[in-house]
Order: structure tokens, then sequence, then C-alpha cells
């Protein structure tokens, strides 16, 4: 018999649905029941592509003695971090704070009504040294809430009294100048790994927004040590095995320090902040690797990550038939039989394949060398290697896709897929692929149609069905990629999207009296607290792209209030971001901005004309991270807009034309591009 989790959408929730446990999703039937039968919640929060989550589900939720117990003593609730990230903050703290540490899977014991007594991760199913055993841990919570009643109030008061301390920031009042970028990237330069690229030791996570800061400091010129920082972690991270290099994409992290061995789920996230980071590279440095890695990611993404609706889905397992990694790993008689014995061995050699292996017996493909140095080396033409290597990768690929495939996520969450429409939009405009912005746009389009009820931007959707109110991450993460899908076309509907949602944004979680963004609506469930993540963790945190969101649209519209509450978040977080920078990097991009005087651009010309289209190139070809761009097709197209930006502006002599403005200054405007290189990069 199923329980009741055979109803939600989530695929992580789903794939526990016939567990002997008597599982609840979070909900008020499973609260007042707690209530009403006074028995302690034991609530367990992962995703579905969490390796340990399935280890712990094979171990203790499919064993009918230790559901039992679950099922006796507890009222045990299930919950999918990735739907509802309110909950995994706020109890993930409490972990945390009881810990020290935290992950998932997470296990949390609460009071009836909500609130955190005792919690941790992982949990075996017999004893081991210094970890109890989960059938021995149930049993002595379920003992202490029952007879140690005065115990569990200590705790819980003194939680209570604790949780959300961090995002209980007082309202700032220094100015937000450049210095906080010097001392944040002073503070990163003392982490760095000078010798493998990325920050720290293992694991390591590619943190691409501190590697997004890092190019914008370099671009200022502050610093041409930024650059080698961002040059050699891209390549690095590019040559490893974290990198998919069959079928494109980034595994989650690297167990190691030299991007080898990764843990193999691939997240949506991921894969949207890596592959606009090196486009981004691609327009500082025009390396062909930055731009292939770009373009292999979203074509990973079209290929895998997208439904025929056109929504992107979350993620995609580690495990295939049990085992981590079997998808991805490769043996030399593997490849000889994919590609001949010639073909197979010089291109195994490529990819670093040997027979010993460097994962359980088997090999992650990486490239031990550039591919310059191993045609050099072996007396081959490179054109004639590059050619066997593309060749011979869309070989392997079609063979791997008759292995047993990981499990993939397809729920759609608004705020990931957010992220990845400005990556596409971004790309399109960069590299004058349309398909890209048709990808964007039919992405856009869905979100807006079937993420929407009563005005209410929603959450989460798969196969029709779309619920739970949306949060502060899903309201400035989506209006974030309709507001780069305006700027790559110039349709205006995008942007009256955008602002909408901003406003919709500021009326449901602005709070005047912190001088901020709480990540809850003023319509969300009341819980233990009202969570404010002021941190950017494995993506940016609601507050960052919100403050980063209002500033550029205080640019495009010409209103102040969104410049107001958009750098005013900024300067509670003024001392932080200087002293622990891989913590804010995405807050960093957004002082940069309002500290770095955007460029202004504003061009007027049909998309039909050529002339429009070299002035576009320009533009988006360059790597120029604060800048505004606006368009339209001639001077009547452009009042129609009513955006300060084109007010006035017309064709020159009958010739398109772009007009850039910087600190309230505008320069004369200009039809040729080499005037234009001039203005953008003066």
């Amino acid at each position: 018999m199923p329980n009741r989790l055979i109803n939600e959408t989530s695929p992580y929730l789903l794939q526990h649905a016939h567990n002997p446990v008597d599982w609840y999703p979070w909900g008020p039937e499973a609260l007042e029941r707690a209530q009403q039968e006074d028995k302690p919640i034991l609530l367990s929060i992962g995703y579905s592509a969490c390796h340990w989550c399935h280890v712990m589900e094979r171990e203790s939720f499919e064993d009918s003695a230790t559901a039992a117990l679950m099922n006796e003593f507890f009222v045990s609730i299930k919950v999918d971090r990735e739907e509802r990230p309110d909950l995994d903050a706020v109890y993930m703290e409490a972990v945390q704070m009881l810990t020290g540490g935290g992950g998932w899977p997470m296990t949390v014991f609460l009071t009836p009504d909500g609130r955190p007594f005792y919690g941790g991760t992982y949990f075996p199913p017999v004893d081991h040294p210094n970890m109890p055993s989960f059938p021995r841990l149930l049993m002595a919570m379920s003992k202490t809430y029952q007879s140690n009643r005065g115990e569990v109030l200590r705790v819980t008061q003194q939680l209570s009294a604790q949780l959300g301390r961090s995002g209980q920031l007082s309202k700032g009042t220094t100015p937000l100048t450049a210095d906080v970028l010097h001392r944040a990237y002073a503070s990163l330069a003392t982490s760095f790994d000078y010798q493998n690229g990325g920050f720290g030791a293992a694991p390591k996570f590619p943190q691409p927004m501190t590697l997004e800061f890092l190019l914008r400091y370099h671009h200022h010129g502050y610093s041409p040590r930024a650059w080698d920082m961002v040059e050699l972690t891209l390549d690095k991270m590019a040559y490893g095995g974290m990198y998919d290099q069959i079928a494109g994409g980034f595994h989650r992290y690297s167990t190691d320090a030299f991007w080898l061995v990764p843990h193999f789920e691939k997240m949506l996230y991921d894969n949207a902040l890596l592959s606009r980071l090196y486009l981004h590279a691609y327009q500082v440095a025009r390396r062909p690797l930055y731009q292939r890695i770009a373009q292999e990611i979203l074509t990973y993404v079209q290929r895998e990550m997208t439904d025929p609706a056109g929504g992107f889905y979350s993620a995609q397992d580690a495990d295939s038939e049990g085992e981590e990694g079997k998808f991805f790993i490769w043996t030399p008689g593997q490849f000889r039989a994919a590609l001949g014995d010639k073909d197979g061995d010089l291109l195994g050699g490529f990819f670093g394949l040997t027979e010993a292996g460097n994962f359980e017996g088997q090999t992650i493909l990486h490239m031990p060398q550039r591919p310059i140095n191993f045609a050099k080396e072996h007396g081959l033409d490179l054109d004639g290697l590059l050619d066997l290597i593309r060749r011979g990768k869309e070989t392997l690929r079609l063979v791997r896709e008759q292995r047993v495939h990981p499990l993939r996520d397809d729920k759609v969450l608004a705020s990931w897929n957010g992220m990845m429409l400005r990556s596409f939009a971004e790309a399109g405009a960069c590299l004058k692929r349309p398909e890209y912005l048709e990808v964007a746009r039919r992405n856009a389009a869905f979100l807006l149609d079937n993420l929407r009820s009563q005005g209410r931007l929603l959450r989460t959707w798969r196969q029709g069905q779309a619920h739970l109110l949306g949060y502060l991450e899903d309201y400035s993460f989506v209006a974030d990629g309709l507001l780069a899908l305006y700027e790559a076309t110039f349709e205006l509907r995008w942007l009256q999207e955008a602002v909408s949602l901003a406003d919709s944004m500021i009326e449901l979680f602005w709070d005047e009296g912190i001088g901020g963004f709480y990540d809850t609506g003023s319509d969300h469930e009341a819980l233990v607290i009202r969570p404010r993540d002021i941190f950017d963790n494995a993506q940016p945190c609601g507050g960052s792209v919100a403050s980063d969101l209002l500033l550029r649209l205080a640019v495009v519209t010409g209103n102040q209030e969104y410049a107001r509450k958009g750098a005013a978040p900024m300067r509670a977080l003024n001392e932080l971001m200087g002293r622990a920078p891989a913590g804010v990097g995405h807050w960093l991009a957004a002082l940069d901005f309002y500290a770095g005087a955007p460029k202004e651009v504003a061009v007027i010309g049909s998309r039909d004309d050529p002339a429009t289209l070299t002035l576009l190139d320009v533009i988006f070809g360059s790597y120029l991270p604060n800048k505004v761009v606006t368009g339209a097709a001639d001077g009547q197209a452009a009042a129609g807009t009513n955006l300060p930006l084109l007010a006035g502006r017309d064709l020159v002599g009958g010739k398109p034309a772009a007009y850039v403005c910087q600190n309230y200054t505008c320069q004369l405007p200009v039809t040729e591009p080499a005037e234009l290189v001039k203005q953008l990069t003066g």
C-alpha cells in the first residue's frame, strides 16, 4: 500500500511513496495529528539527486522494523528541499546550531508545534563509532520527548531564541564604495589554490559567483592576477572529470582538489551559472575552449533537461543500477568496441583511459593534456585530432545512451528556470544563436503561462500541475531572466512582465523595518521564524538577485524607488562582503553594478537591418557586466515604450544608431561599430 506521498508531484517524494513508513507531506494534516496524539515529529529533508538520501532510504525507510518504530512513536514528514527551501533553511540552521554541521539527508525531531529539539544528517542502520544507529536514535528521542519534557522545552526555547539571527542585520548607513571590492579580492587571493584552481582543498566546489566577481575585478583593471585565477580554474574544471567530457554539463562538485572525481549528480542551477561564467570568460579572452564549454552545457540542457512544454528539469541523479557514477565511467575495451581499435586507443589516451582506471577499476574521462600538446606528442594534425574528438564523442554519447540512465528529477522550479532562462538569453545575444533565443522565449512563456495562479507566481510544476507559493528567489530569478530576454530581443512584453514581477516581489517580500527582503511572502504560512537567507551558496540567494534586479530596473525604467530598495540591503552587508566574500559572490556583483556607473545603451534600428546587427554584435560580444540595454526599431516605436533611455531617440540620417550614456551624461549617437567600441570601452 502506498503512503500519502503518492499524491505528491515531487519525484523525490514519490520515490518514498511505497516505503512502509507512514509518511506525510508537510501540511496541516500531519501537524494536527502530531498535536492531537501528542507525538513528536520526525522531519526528513532531502532531494532526488542526493546519494546519501538514497542510501538512508534503502537502509532505514525501506526496512519494516525501522518503519514500525517510526510509525508507532512519531508523525513522520518527508520534504523535498528543492520544493520547500523555507523549511530547509529553518531546520538546517537548527541542525547546524545543534551539531556544528549540516547536509542531506537531514533528520530533525520537532515538537508537535514544529519547534526543533534534536537533529542531524545521515544515521546508519547499525551503531558506528561516534554515531548511533537510526533505530537507537528513534527510541532515545521518543523517550526524551515522553519522559523529559523539561529538557525538550529548554532546548526548543534556546534554539527558537537563536534561529534566524544570521538574517537579522541592522540597517546600514555606510556608503557603498569600491573599497569593499578591494577587501573582498584580498581575502579571496589568500584562499585561492594557485596550483589546481578554485578555493580551498577537497571537496572543491566550482563557486561560479565568486569567479564572476573576479572577472569584474579584472575588467576594471584592478588586478591582472584576478584573470589568472579565473583562467586557471576554468581550464582545470573544463579538462577535469567534474565535466562530462562526452555529453556536456558539469557534475555537482569534485571530491578531490584536482577536479577529477566528482559527485556525479548534475544540477540545473550549477549548469545555468557555469554556462554563463564560461560565456563571460569567452567575451573577455575569445578562447574557443570557453565558447565550446558554454555551448555544450546549453546543448546538454536542450537535449536532456527540457520539457516539451518549455520548462527546464531540475537534476539528474548520481546513481544508476544502484551504483554511483556507473553511467559515466568507461574501460579501454568499451572504447575499442565503440570506436575501433585504432581510434579507441587514440581517444582513450586523450581522455586519460587506463586499464587500472581511476574510479573503482574504471575511468572517469578527463583531459590530461591540451589538444595541441597531445597532437604534437603523437605526431598528429591538430585540426584532424579535433575532428576525430568531435566525431568520437558523438559516437560514445550514442553508445552511452544505451545504458541504464540515472533518475531525472523532472520537476520544474521557477527560480532555477529563471537562472537558465538568463543563460540562454545571454548566449543567444552574444553568440548570435537565434535558436538559443527561441529556447529562452519558450521557457519565459511557459513560466508565465503555467506557474502563475490568480497573479501569484508558483514555485514548482510537474506534468501539468503547479503548486506552492513562490518564494523571493522565484520572483527575483524569473524577473532577472525576463529582463535579460528583453535586452537580448527588445521585445517589450518581457520587460513589462519583469517589472510586474518586481512590483509584486516588493509587495510580498519587502520589509521596511529590516530594510530588506524576507524569503517567504506576507501570505505564506507561519513557520517557527520567517526565514531570510543572506548568503550566496550553491546558487545566489533571493535577496542578492533582487537587489541586482532592482538596480538594473531602476536604470531602465527611471524608477528611483527600485534603486533605493536595491541598495538598502547591501548597506547592512557592507562589512560581511569584505570579510567573507566566498559567501556573498552575487552581492558583490550587485555592489559592483551600483558603484560602477553602468553604461546605459539604447539601440534604434530594425533587427532586419544588418547595420543594426553589427551594433548589437559590439554590445553583446564584449564583456560589459555593468550595462543596461534598451532598443526599438525607430523613433516612433521608441516613444511608445515610455522608457526614459529611449525618449527622443531615433535613427540618425536614416541609419541605425546607438546611444551611450553614463553618469547622467550622454555621448553623441554613433552609427559605426568602431565608434561604438570607443564609447563602450572609454
